[in-house]
């Protein structure tokens, strides 16, 4: 039976996700355990930020045939709705210049002439989602002037996980996929739309996922 670790960094992440079902475990990470589809899942409630995300994968991610990601993000002009994360990088991994940060793929040496610096996600099995490139780093990005940085990375996207798990699963030798349900606009409202919006975009993420699963 394939084994399937799901990641979210927030309870109301993981709780939207096969609501009501497993059984529950709280210690060193909360976790929720349930076997639907035919396979074997492992929910994890991982905590906000790459280091956690990295330990849970790192944690967890061996004994798993795929490492999964669900949740919510800010929006770099990307419309509402929910994504398939195709392609992730740390937007705050890299090299400080004079006047300028270079970027690197997280992990790779920060000198000398930068390669892409993203991360690839395994291939989209048809669910009919739009696709999306995230920027992630550990800060909660509310200002148009941070935003419109990382939207010169090509990124549409930003959150505080996914480009730390895919890291991971790329060290673990795992395919991984993310997909993400916008909650605001990483901007000065950003704080109240993400308070306003977090049950909805959580449920939305959560819903792709459970197809996801289906089609494994």
């Amino acid at each position: 039976m394939p084994n399937l670790l799901i990641l979210a960094a927030l309870p109301e992440e993981a709780d939207a996700l096969f609501p009501g079902t497993g059984t529950s475990d709280r210690a060193p990470i909360p976790l929720r355990r349930l076997t639907t589809h035919a396979h074997s899942l492992t929910i994890a409630t991982c905590g906000l930020g790459k280091v956690n995300a990295a330990l849970a994968t790192g944690l967890l991610g061996a004994d798993g045939d795929l490492i999964l990601m669900t949740g919510t993000c800010g929006a770099l002009g990307a419309a509402p709705g929910a994504y398939w994360i195709a392609e992730a990088l740390q937007h705050d991994y890299g090299a400080a210049h004079p006047g300028a940060f270079r970027r690197y793929r997280a992990g790779d040496w920060p000198m000398g002439e930068a390669g892409a610096a993203h991360f690839a996600a395994m291939p989209d099995p048809g669910l009919g989602l739009p696709h999306a490139r995230i920027a992630s780093g550990d800060s909660f990005i509310a200002c148009p002037d941070a935003a419109a940085d990382l939207a010169s990375l090509g990124a549409t996207l930003v959150d505080m996980e996914v480009g730390a798990v895919a890291q991971a699963a790329a060290r673990l030798g795992k395919p991984w996929a993310a997909i993400k349900a916008v909650t605001d606009d990483a901007n000065d409202a950003s704080g109240g739309d993400f308070q306003a919006n977090l049950a909805r975009a959580a449920r939305a993420a959560a819903g792709q996922i459970e197809r996801l699963v289906a089609m494994q």
